[in-house]
């Protein structure tokens, strides 16, 4: 949900603000690479190859998806991806996967609690096991890498990134929170020097116990 809708008449103007006050070539690469996608979402047929890009992203990186047909009470469910959902929604669900340590990877909603999706919400509230602050840096950390994949898949990132918020605080916080959020990726390997996001396949080796698979582990291949 958008907290603070943009017109579209005023769109690009507001995509420049943003783009003036990145700091760093690293962000500003990143943020290019999202602006050039579609700013709106896939529909129909294109919507649909998607969907089944981002699965087969998915079971690269080792994700078990559930058969079609089957009742999903979460996007995730410690065991296997709801794979009925958008593209959108999946690669975002691989970002969580990837950045998690292995303990948190068997948990509801990868113990962060209930999202939008989520249907048994007391549940994934009994599993929480990080703090608010945590929760939030983990969020935004698989927010901006799951667009950025979007964005390497030619998806509309741009949409996503929209409906995300991060333009949320234009003038004041908005540029300098995306910039330590790019930050923090290519501090744990997912995103080069340029701002570009590998894409999800298997690790060529597992993760010891205790340590999340590096997002640079999830190399195109």
């Amino acid at each position: 949900m958008i907290l603070t809708p943009i017109p579209r008449a005023t769109l690009a103007r507001s995509l420049d603000r943003f783009a003036d006050q990145l700091p760093g070539p690293a962000a500003r690469s990143a943020f290019a690479r999202i602006r050039a996608t579609a700013a709106a979402r896939a529909a129909g047929d294109e919507a649909a190859r998607h969907r089944q890009i981002a699965l087969a992203c998915a079971r690269r990186c080792g994700m078990a998806v559930h058969p079609e047909g089957t009742k999903c009470h979460f996007n995730w469910d410690g065991t296997a991806l709801d794979g009925m959902t958008e593209a959108y929604v999946i690669l975002h669900e691989i970002a969580h996967f990837v950045l998690a340590p292995p303990e948190r990877r068997g948990l509801l909603d990868f113990g962060l609690g209930p999202g939008p999706d989520t249907r048994d919400r007391a549940a994934a509230e009994a599993a929480i096991v990080l703090p608010p602050l945590a929760r939030e840096d983990d969020e935004a950390a698989a927010s901006l890498l799951g667009i950025l994949w979007e964005a390497e898949l030619g998806q509309p990132a741009l949409a996503s990134f929209l409906d995300q918020n991060w333009l949320e605080g234009l003038d004041r916080v908005a540029a300098p929170h995306f910039a330590a959020v790019v930050a923090d990726l290519r501090r744990r390997g997912g995103l080069d020097a340029k701002g570009r996001a590998a894409l999800p396949r298997r690790p060529a080796s597992p993760a010891r116990s205790g340590t999340a698979t590096a997002p640079g582990d999830c190399a195109a291949g």
